[in-house]
């Protein structure tokens, strides 16, 4: 029973883990949307502002799509490919940021939600291998 115990917590765990990492991938690319309007409105900045938008928004997706993997090898594949675009993300987030495209406050606030996205994504494809 004590085992059994363990093996819900663990998966309760996981779930949870999964629904974070849902929800805040989500609420992500809807600032990454945001910012995407201002790049190409405001800034007229369109070839870095698209980047931003496929990789920011694509974490959320491959995210949602691990979910509904067929196998634990195809929901963490999944993951491994939204961590890859949150890395990619965080480097346009940065080079905007650089190149006076995104103002200092916006750039803190895209950063640390791109690292935070980050940090779990790492433990939820270290902890499904």
């Amino acid at each position: 029973m004590q085992s059994g115990g363990k093996i819900l917590i663990a998966y309760g765990a996981k779930r949870e883990m999964n629904n974070l990492i849902e929800g805040k991938s989500f609420n992500f690319a809807v600032k990454i949307v945001e910012v995407y309007r201002f790049l190409t409105g405001e800034q007229r900045e369109t070839v870095l502002s698209k980047q931003l938008l496929r990789s920011g928004t694509s974490i959320g997706a491959n995210v949602s799509e691990a979910e509904r993997g067929q196998t634990k090898a195809d929901f963490r594949s999944k993951m491994c490919i939204a961590l890859k675009e949150a890395n990619e993300t965080q480097y346009w987030i940065r080079l905007l940021y650089k190149t006076n495209y995104i103002s200092d406050e916006k750039f803190k606030e895209l950063n640390k939600e791109v690292e935070e996205l980050i940090s779990i994504l790492v433990a939820i494809t270290k902890n499904t291998k």
